[in-house]
């Protein structure tokens, strides 16, 4: 801006010398054609600001959404608005809005689980009322209900690993269907786990512990002291060079050389987790000099859990927070550089097995969870930001690939390319011609994308498209203050043609 004001001020300099010099001669008109002529130069470079509002207010029509922004000031809408894609090719307006108080849901659950992991499906409701959740077959059979006034949510157990469409709808108190659609995932064959275990005590709980993984299909090294000098070790089926998981008990850790601890908590250190069977504790100093862990003892008899009421240990933290740990249901677990730990400060499971034996491999999987043990995939496919859609734009993006990806039905083979909100994975963008699934190759790695079609989840759409205009709506500057609208330029550059044509026939004449 000060440039073109620096710009402006010479023009009109020059234009003033010159009608001093042509009226030095007596030529009173072409002293005005100079003067006009430099005056005419400064408002065409000068960019000068009139009072008023600058560019017009533009309707929002969600059916057909703007191209360009042009000369628009300000975007009016009504209803629900745009898609996330439709406003990210949009620049930054203010926009005058109201968000709808109509009924939407938020659908929730998991693209891909492994096999023997329960399917959940939550809905979010943004009302209160009696309702029911059904999650059906194919064949349209009933496979999971749940009621209530407000969240709702579903869980299945898949027989097998396949690739799923089921459909879910949401019921009134009266039986009338409010929302409905395919809840598309995917069931994978789980990779086998590496489990590392080393014990100072047998037990009961380490039998079931050991029965359970097995049945996992973990690889197992496990290593239990029977005695002085005495032990029983399970050998791995296959080469472990870096385990998922190591399991200890606390009589182990207690008796274990200075070297032996530093060895596992660097193996933690580097990403490893770990996970403390505290049952047989009997060193709280231990425990808080090497892993900053404070133990307190604890009542005889003491249960804890819900679900499956277990002993607890004699040595527990007194609270949910005990510094760096944070625990619930007798649990805690703690961030260890890049890898994490946790203490479980309960025994007796065993008890369960016979029983109840579904809960009890699933109490343990929600364990392993709150540890975040998972297998290291070369490939990790990420899920759409919104509900994909035919004929709209949809970002698919994984980390750890690159290369090119193919997309069989749609006969295409696209660049990976790096978007800035997602440093650590590359993208590509496609416009899928109809619904169905969407089968993806990146090298030896393959994934899938399911398209719904435009009727599917009406309230699930509606609710995406409201985050997403409330989120453009988030990032656009303040309205342009009065007094700043740009003064057109071309008047000045057609007063300048003129006046220096003018001046050129009078010099000819």
């Amino acid at each position: 801006m000060a440039i073109a004001i620096a710009i402006a001020i010479a023009a009109v300099v020059v234009g003033v010398l010159a009608a001093l010099g042509y009226a030095a001669r007596r030529h009173w008109i072409d002293a005005v054609l100079a003067l006009v002529a430099g005056v005419a130069l400064a408002g065409t470079v000068g960019e000068f600001s009139l009072p008023g509002e600058a560019g017009a207010t533009q309707m929002v029509d969600a059916a057909d959404p703007p191209r360009t922004l042009a000369g628009v000031r300000t975007l009016r809408l009504a209803g629900d608005g745009l898609r996330a894609a439709e406003w990210g090719d949009l620049p930054a307006r203010p926009l005058d809005w109201n968000k709808p108080d109509t009924p939407a849901i938020d659908l929730d659950f998991p693209r891909t689980i492994a096999l023997g992991r329960v399917f959940t499906l939550r809905v979010h409701r943004s009302w209160s009322a009696p309702g029911r959740l059904q999650l059906l077959a194919e064949n349209g059979q009933v496979l999971a209900e749940a009621k209530g006034d407000t969240g709702l949510a579903v869980q299945w157990l898949p027989p097998v690993a396949e690739r799923l469409v089921l459909k879910a709808r949401l019921l009134d108190a009266a039986g009338k269907v409010v929302d409905e659609g395919p809840v598309p995932f995917t069931v994978t064959d789980p990779a086998p786990l590496q489990v590392r275990g080393r014990f100072g005590a047998p037990s009961f709980d380490l039998r079931v512990l050991d029965d359970l993984l097995a049945a996992s299909g973990a690889v197992i090294d496990w290593q239990v002291e029977l005695g002085k000098g005495l032990e029983r070790a399970e050998t791995a089926r296959a080469e472990m060079d870096k385990p998922e998981l190591e399991i200890v008990d606390a009589a182990w850790f207690e008796r274990a050389g200075a070297a032996s601890r530093d060895a596992l908590l660097a193996r933690v250190a580097g990403g490893t987790r770990l996970l403390v069977l505290g049952a047989n504790a009997r060193d709280a100093s231990t425990w808080a000099r090497s892993v900053k862990l404070p133990l307190a003892p604890q009542p005889a008899n003491k249960t804890i859990g819900t679900v499956l009421p277990m002993a607890s240990a004699g040595l527990n933290p007194s609270g949910d927070r005990a510094g760096e740990w944070i625990g619930k249901d007798g649990l805690w677990t703690r961030d260890w550089k890049d890898g994490r730990i946790a203490w479980l400060g309960l025994g007796d499971w065993h008890r369960h097995a016979i029983a109840q034996p579904r809960q009890l491999a699933l109490w343990w999987q929600d364990v392993l969870d709150h540890l975040g043990v998972q297998r290291r995939a070369d490939v990790a496919w990420l899920d759409p930001e919104e509900m994909p859609l035919p004929q709209r734009r949809l970002a698919i993006c994984a980390r750890g690939v690159s290369g090119t990806v193919t997309v069989a039905e749609l006969k295409q083979t696209l660049a990976w390319q790096r978007r800035p909100e997602h440093v650590d994975a590359a993208c590509v963008a496609v416009w899928p011609a109809a619904s169905g699934w969407l089968h993806l190759q990146t090298g030896t790695n393959d994934g899938q994308v399911y398209v719904y079609a435009p009727g599917d989840w009406p309230l699930w759409q509606r609710s995406e498209r409201r985050a997403a205009t409330a989120q453009y709506a988030a990032r656009t500057p303040a309205p342009v203050a009065p007094g700043t609208r740009p003064l057109p330029v071309w008047p000045f550059g057609v007063v300048f043609a003129l006046a220096m044509l003018s001046l050129w026939w009078r010099e000819r004449r």
